[in-house]
């Protein structure tokens, strides 16, 4: 299928979920704690043995190394990660500082309108992605995605991506007409891994400085701001 006469700049949209497009409150890591708490007696802090950014195979894996002291088996990680996600909705649900960040439903809702193709791409498996995006009622602006439980690798996440948005499509996509936004430098990193453009969001953990610093190709405040088109 050839772009239509008249159409120019990206493809496809690629957005990162916590910081980027909401800020679940610590959801998430009460889910990691109480999944811990359940399974070793050990109230596991995610916060001293983990960044933002990371997959969550590879937080429960750092995570299990350093509570208890080696590696998780493969099936004890599938149990960590299993139980997490048990607790992962209710955690959502309760938290009193679940926000969706400014900008974000106008502008998905522009990009929608303008014919671009939104999907996701974020270190939360398949599962925990739509968990924390139900509660914002984002998850129908969003057809495919690559996802932590594609690979512990943002880079190879990303290019599962791109790969499943010219699915939809019904041809490739050039990583090059596709945008990648999210907060962090692993975004960034990840972005770039995969032949994308990297749009830092300064509404996570990290500044506009930070972002440019970390290779953005553009830095935008909040998504307030319009995303580059051409």
């Amino acid at each position: 299928m050839e772009a239509d006469e008249g159409e120019h700049g990206p493809l496809a949209i690629l957005f990162d979920i916590d910081g980027t497009l909401i800020s679940s409150g610590g959801a998430g890591s009460v889910a990691w704690r109480e999944a811990f708490q359940d399974l070793y007696g050990i109230p596991a802090d995610i916060g001293k043995f983990t960044d933002a950014g990371m997959t969550d195979p590879e937080v429960g894996r750092l995570t299990f190394e350093n509570v208890l002291g080696r590696k998780p088996t493969s099936r004890e990680l599938a149990r960590v990660l299993a139980r997490r996600q048990r607790h992962l909705a209710a955690a959502v649900a309760a938290s009193t500082s679940y926000r969706v960040l400014p900008g974000v439903p106008e502008r998905l809702e522009q990009l929608h309108d303008d014919g671009y193709l939104l999907g996701l791409t974020t270190g939360g498996t398949e599962a925990a992605a739509h968990v924390k995006l139900a509660r914002g009622d984002l998850n129908h602006f969003f057809s495919f995605g690559g996802y932590g439980s594609d690979s512990e690798d943002r880079t190879e996440l990303t290019k599962k991506a791109i790969e499943r948005a010219g699915t939809v499509l019904g041809h490739a996509v050039d990583p090059a007409e596709t945008l990648v936004v999210g907060d962090t430098p692993l975004d960034v990193a990840a972005a770039h891994g995969a032949g994308a453009r990297a749009v830092g969001v300064a509404t996570g953990h990290y500044s506009e400085d930070e972002l440019r610093a970390g290779g953005a190709d553009y830095v935008l405040a909040t998504l307030e701001e319009e995303l580059p088109r051409g």
